[in-house]
């Protein structure tokens, strides 16, 4: 009987996650594309792997200075 009761709740779990994927708002591939694309040309300035740090100890890629034993 424990078995029936936890897989009746297994399939209401799955049930309600269904409804809830069925209930978010779809676009097509070609809009979020364009969103996509906007998005990034408006803020390539912003992006420092694409324009480079404004000083390199802001920069969080540069080499790290090797630790010396005294």
């Amino acid at each position: 009987m424990d078995m029936v009761v936890s897989n009746l709740q297994q399939q209401r779990a799955v049930t309600e996650q269904l409804r809830r994927e069925a209930g978010i708002k779809r676009i097509p591939v070609s809009q979020a594309v364009e969103e996509i694309i906007k998005y990034i040309s408006e803020h390539e300035q912003e992006d420092c792997l694409l324009v480079g740090f404004s000083n390199q100890r802001v920069n969080p890629f540069r080499e790290k200075s090797p630790c010396t034993i005294i």
